[in-house]
């Protein structure tokens, strides 16, 4: 297959599935940007446990400098708040604000109409192909 640059078309598909979010989102919400919107969704989704900013910087492979401005931006912004753990005072778990809890579902909707969309006609053993290739390159880039 000619023009069959695997990183370029990751690239490309995660741009447009940025920049589209990013759309839907500035229209409901002026101040929530795209990894915000990811970042509030993960922890919602994982209310049932501890998270911690090393959490963050592993599921979005995302540097320790970058997850830090990233929170501490979410903070000001009133999304977040970090909250001391019992037995450690310097730990600190990040958890959503009432602002936060109050934007979820139109960004779980936005997510659902985008994954929705992208794959439309696509099988579900292509879906599962496609995913464990996926998976795949992100080991083999891990090694």
């Amino acid at each position: 297959m000619e023009n069959n640059f695997p990183a370029l078309k990751i690239r490309c598909i995660s741009n447009l599935i940025r920049r589209t979010l990013d759309n839907n989102l500035n229209t409901e919400f002026d101040d929530i940007t795209n990894i915000n919107s990811w970042i509030i969704r993960y922890i919602d989704k994982n209310s049932n446990k501890n998270i911690y900013q090393k959490d963050l910087e592993k599921e979005f492979s995302i540097t320790r400098s970058t997850a830090s401005k990233v929170v501490n931006l979410m903070e000001k912004k009133g999304y977040i708040k970090r909250e001391s753990v019992e037995g450690d005072a310097r730990l600190k778990k990040l958890t959503l604000t009432d602002k936060a809890k109050d934007v979820t579902y139109i960004m779980k909707r936005n997510v659902s109409n985008i994954e929705k969309k992208m794959v439309k006609g696509i099988s579900k053993e292509d879906l599962e192909v496609f995913c464990n290739v996926i998976d795949k390159m992100e080991r083999n880039i891990l090694e």
